[in-house]
């Protein structure tokens, strides 16, 4: 795919209908009925799964279902044993004042080799979320490339038959966001991975705060610069 079509989709899938831009809501549930300012209803938790009365009828969402209701999108997501409602709008993003992605320059030089490799002993590390919860977790595979003189290595993981890796550099935070995604295909069988900067993506908490993203492990928190893909939303 070309990389106006790439960037196309790329648009759509942040500024259309049920986009990342228009979650307004992660409502964490307990075992007694409530009602949420953002969604219609009563609604509580049971085994993994957000139960709902809404207009006089009962709804279970487990996790991977989904419920219209008017205009809502209704999904329901668990984290350490806990369940939460989550809950998108079409006016999420007009209400947060956003609509655009601010982008570094399309650079033909942002797409480059890297190498892949796999680690036989991954070391289980304490992974951060924006809103600060903690979990262990393990990175499996390093993608490793040059960029500016200096050889970079990303911490990876698999995702859906690709690589994906969180990442800050020296323009994060000031010219771009606290941190970034890259996702990657999957190496070749001679360990070699196309990295293309250039489709350097915000991530889904750039565009909500309901999003509960991971922060980059330390590792991929780079001293260069990497002025290429996606900087900030406006």
């Amino acid at each position: 795919m070309d990389h106006a079509a790439w960037r196309s989709m790329r648009d759509e899938t942040v500024w259309g209908r049920d986009g990342l831009a228009s979650l307004v809501a992660t409502e964490w549930l307990d075992t007694t009925p409530r009602a949420l300012e953002a969604a219609p209803g009563l609604w509580h938790a049971d085994g993994g799964s957000a139960i709902g009365v809404v207009d006089g009828e009962r709804v279970s969402l487990p996790v991977g279902d989904e419920l219209r209701t008017g205009d809502l999108l209704l999904r329901a997501i668990t984290r350490d044993g806990m369940t939460a409602l989550r809950v998108w709008s079409p006016d999420g993003a007009a209400h947060r004042g956003i609509s655009t992605i601010v982008r570094f320059p399309e650079d033909p030089d942002a797409r480059v080799r890297g190498t892949f490799l796999r680690e036989t002993s991954p070391e289980t590390i304490d992974r951060v979320a924006v809103d600060g919860h903690h979990s262990p977790g393990t990175f499996p595979a390093s993608v490793s490339f040059a960029w500016e003189g200096t050889t970079v290595r990303l911490a990876v993981e698999d995702r859906d038959g690709e690589l994906f890796a969180a990442f800050s550099d020296a323009t994060s935070g000031a010219e771009s966001h606290r941190f970034r995604h890259l996702r990657m295909p999957a190496p070749d069988a001679d360990g070699a991975v196309e990295v293309d900067l250039n489709r350097a993506t915000l991530p889904p908490c750039a565009f909500s705060d309901h999003y509960l993203c991971m922060l980059p492990p330390p590792g991929n928190r780079l001293t260069v610069g990497i002025r290429a893909g996606e900087a900030r939303v406006e």
